[in-house]
């Protein structure tokens, strides 16, 4: 018999014991399978946030809670003091499937991006000597919100309240080139830059913008570290969003919907900069735990398959087409790629954001007015089309 669940209580216990650094929204979730949440009133809602572009495969598929069923009842945890068949394997896959030669894993994505900013570091010692230390990141990114990727994300909302932050970063305006090629000198050690910025409103990265980025950290020996925590398996349509621009970075961060839900980040990188890192420079309690590594194990077996790609690629295509034939007044354009999708507004986002669970849809904001929407990789045109008409009503103000 499943549990009864006092919605009111559950939240009132949420306010009075859990740090209020989540604005959380007004019920409480019980359930959830395939493209759908269900809350403890019964209610259904049709999920278009994944949790921040975690659960890539849905709520509940089979084949994930299968394999973290096994995993658990065989072997949960050691630490990385010991070898565990899952890391080594979802290792080796990681790198066939990418440019890279090593992976170093975490619990998510701040942590991955900080593993970036120590590799950087230490690569650029190593190799070239003191001083060139200085990180180039661009403006509307996001990195996380630990001290060293916090020092990378330009929001003063975030930055204010723990300044002084790490030093020697600098903030360039994305997709300028001529701004990017004067910030970038010798004393570079790294260069970190989103393919699709995410949290800054799904702003995608031109061509010729990361075709430069690229020529100019070869040209002052400074790392390119691609930031793939929300683009990464599959979201975009191709298995790591770098892919659309053919380049090749130097180390890619992960998270997110590596662990089909469970958490779990990595720091993929080459020899070169593996070379540079020794025993004891960098380590993590949980990375890579059998159980997350499994389940990430059939994540990205599912989600580097040519059929799942191409499935993105064209449920991308027709949500972006389904929501500019519904000529909302307040849209002001739509952006993607894949089943990465930035409605920006004309208005703030948030209101729509807050109401949008009484139209039967879930769905992200990005910045003060853009909605963004990640449903997952899994989804159906008939969702979509349910999805459509919630949102039609959500702009329309009229209840279901």
């Amino acid at each position: 018999m499943a549990q009864i669940i006092n919605a009111q209580e559950i939240i009132q216990k949420e306010q009075e014991y859990v740090l209020q650094t989540y604005p959380r929204l007004p019920f409480v979730l019980t359930e959830g399978k395939d493209g759908y949440l269900f809350d403890s009133e019964g209610n259904q809602y049709l999920d278009f946030g994944s949790g921040i572009a975690v659960t890539a495969l849905g709520h509940g598929d089979e084949e994930v809670v299968k394999t973290i069923q096994q995993q658990v009842q065989t072997l949960s945890h050691v630490s990385n003091l010991y070898h565990t068949a899952p890391h080594a394997e979802l290792a080796e896959k990681l790198c066939q499937l990418s440019f890279a030669d090593k992976v170093f894993f975490s619990n998510s994505g701040a942590e991955a991006v900080e593993a970036s900013l120590k590799f950087a570091r230490k690569y650029a010692q190593v190799k070239s000597g003191e001083g060139k230390t200085k990180l180039v990141a661009f403006s509307e990114g996001f990195h996380g919100r630990t001290f060293g990727a916090l020092s990378i994300t330009a929001r003063e909302k975030y930055q204010a309240p723990f300044r002084p932050l790490v030093p020697g970063s600098e903030i360039v305006p994305y997709n300028d080139i001529a701004a990017a090629q004067q910030a970038i000198d010798a004393s570079t050690c790294a260069v970190v830059v989103e393919v699709v910025q995410g949290e800054g409103g799904v702003n995608l990265a031109t061509h010729q913008f990361l075709q430069s980025l690229r020529a100019v950290c070869t040209q002052h020996a400074a790392l390119m570290i691609v930031d793939e925590i929300q683009t990464g398996f599959g979201r975009t349509g191709k298995l790591w969003a770098y892919q659309h621009y053919d380049i090749q970075p130097d180390i890619m961060t992960l998270a997110k919907a590596m662990g089909g839900g469970l958490p779990i980040g990595a720091t993929l990188m080459t020899n070169a900069v593996a070379e540079a890192i020794v025993a004891g420079d960098h380590g993590s309690t949980f990375g890579g735990g059998p159980v997350a590594a499994s389940a990430a194990l059939v994540v990205l077996h599912r989600t580097q398959d040519a059929r799942m790609l191409k499935h993105v690629t064209e449920m991308g295509a027709y949500l972006h087409h389904e929501l500019e034939v519904l000529e909302i007044p307040q849209v002001v354009e739509i952006r993607s790629l894949g089943l990465m999708v930035g409605v920006e507004l004309n208005t703030e986002a948030s209101p729509f954001y807050q109401k949008a669970h009484e139209y039967g849809i879930l769905i992200l904001t990005a910045g003060p007015n853009v909605i963004r929407l990640f449903p997952p990789l899994t989804i159906t045109k008939a969702q979509i089309d349910e999805f459509i008409q919630g949102f039609k009503k959500l702009f329309m103000g009229k209840t279901i």
